[in-house]
């Protein structure tokens, strides 16, 4: 099979102009993959991070890649090669900046060098790692066959050839005032080691360095640029040299490199970015299970955005489990406001999109159900550019979300209706959780309506717990039991300052 990229296993679908998909917001996704590509502004990372793959086969491909990429061994090479790649794009760059002709020819050489030892260095350490994913094999396969073709070893040899006769290239400088002169270099002493003798005997122990470490920029005045157009009339042979190669070899970079280059930073920047919450925090990533199956479960899995968090701040990351077996579709989240019941929708969500990126999931077994589109509702403050009210508008987004839902599609719904009466939220959410599980989908309902909870089979309740001793105290832990009646009392009373800490605040002496 040809090589294409260590991203798709098939031609790459075009990216440019792709948006951010709705859910990102909601889920809190837009945090995690603004951290994750900050770091690699230059490579333009996020569309990739935009596209989720819908194909077990897809993720497979990118799962097996990410699994060769976690040795730390193949992982030194890779970002040696990105470092090399790196150097040469910005000499490439500094070459459209540069005022002097032979100046902006030199640092082109400098690129075409620094290019053939990326290349040459990841061909060797392609050979030398074993690798297990096709994407990697494929690589290998594309870079060994590179490296030996007759256009790399043109470009290597002759590069070579001519930063050697540059080098080779000696001339003097004669500076009298307000004039200077250039030859060829003849032999002539170099009085500097004789003075260095000459002085050497009068020193005593250690003395102060006198000398400046003057600034050395890449740049070139017009008196040096004066010197290297006398030195090219005296040597023109190795100027000749570099001349042709720049002509012959004005687009030395492959193609298929460069996207190389750039696509593997996408798994580099996330293992980037987990590493920390691996090896400082203790937190477990796998890769899941993916299928068309239903059945969907997680074991010890958290919220990616929140951990990143609690981990500057020193705190615990508490872990969830979930399942979805036979009939069972929606998990119906119930519980004491300030529970974990957003952070446990969020974390399904999470999942399930990383996953569909083909990336290892917070979660330390997990089996996930692929999807055509992620789709979320989560509540809003009410915006007045509208001219809707919160009810109309819930309608309304509502109605949008059902019109893109299909039977692949995963639906995550928080806290909706909760601007209306208990009697109308009621009425409505059983319309709409009534089509949903007409269309068969997977999702997460977080609600105060506990109806909703036993509706049917398909309907699976979890409930965030608190501390037995002490009801106002959170454990964050969702687990699956039936609705135990409180969260809408409990949410109401909380809205109406009627719990017993605030009331025993308002009547505090």
């Amino acid at each position: 099979m040809p090589f294409f990229s260590i991203l798709f296993n098939h031609p790459a679908p075009p990216l440019d102009g792709i948006q951010p998909p709705a859910c990102l917001r909601d889920l809190n996704l837009d945090q995690i993959i603004e951290a994750v590509t900050a770091p690699k502004q230059d490579y333009d990372l996020k569309p990739f991070f935009y596209l989720p793959l819908a194909d077990d086969g897809a993720i497979a491909y990118r799962q097996e890649v990410t699994r060769d990429l976690q040795d730390k061994t193949w992982m030194a090479h890779i970002c040696a090669f990105a470092g090399r790649m790196a150097a040469a794009r910005r000499y490439r760059t500094m070459t459209e900046k540069l005022d002097f002709e032979y100046h902006k020819k030199g640092w082109f050489l400098e690129a075409a060098l620094t290019y053939c030892e990326a290349v040459e260095g990841l061909a060797e350490a392609l050979q030398t790692t074993p690798l297990a994913s096709r994407g990697l094999q494929g690589l290998r396969e594309y870079v060994l066959a590179y490296v030996q073709s007759p256009a790399f070893r043109l470009l290597a040899d002759e590069a070579r050839q001519v930063k050697a006769g540059l080098a080779a290239v000696k001339y003097s400088l004669i500076i009298q005032t307000g004039r200077f002169s250039v030859r060829r270099y003849e032999d002539e002493t170099d009085y500097s080691l004789e003075v260095e003798k000459t002085f050497a005997r009068f020193k005593q122990g250690a003395v102060k360095d006198y000398r400046v470490n003057l600034y050395q920029g890449t740049g070139m005045n017009h008196i040096e640029a004066k010197i290297l157009e006398f030195v090219v009339r005296l040597y023109p042979e190795p100027f000749a040299a570099l001349d042709r190669f720049c002509e012959r070899h004005a687009d030395f970079m492959d193609a298929t490199l460069l996207t190389f280059d750039r696509e593997v930073q996408f798994y580099v920047a996330y293992l980037d970015y987990i590493a920390p919450l691996q090896e400082e925090s203790g937190l477990p990533f796998c890769f899941p299970e993916m299928g068309e199956e239903r059945q969907v479960k997680a074991r010890d899995a958290f919220d990616l955005a929140l951990a990143e968090n609690l981990r500057y701040e020193g705190a615990a990351v508490v872990l969830n489990d979930f399942e979805l077996r036979g009939a069972e579709r929606i998990l119906v989240i119930t519980g004491p406001n300030q529970g974990g019941k957003t952070t446990f929708a969020r974390m399904f969500g999470q999942l399930h999109y990383l996953a569909a990126l083909g990336l290892p999931v917070p979660a330390r077994q997990a089996r996930l159900a692929l999807c055509d589109r992620l789709l979320t509702h989560f509540e809003r403050q009410e915006d007045i550019r509208t001219l809707r009210g919160k009810l109309q508008d819930d309608l309304m987004r509502i109605h949008d979300l059902l019109k893109e839902t299909t039977p692949r599609s995963i639906v995550i719904l928080n806290e909706i209706f909760s601007s209306t009466t208990l009697k109308d939220a009621l009425f409505l959410s059983r319309k709409i959780m009534t089509r949903l599980l007409e269309l068969d989908v997977l999702g997460v309902w977080v609600t105060f309506l506990d109806e909703l909870a036993a509706l049917n089979e398909k309907t699976v309740s979890m409930v965030s717990t608190v501390v037995p001793e002490n009801p106002a105290e959170r454990t964050f832990k969702i687990v699956r039991r039936p609705a135990d009646g409180l969260a809408y009392a409990l949410s109401l009373a909380e809205k109406h300052r009627l719990t017993r800490a605030q009331i025993l605040e308002r009547i505090r002496p």
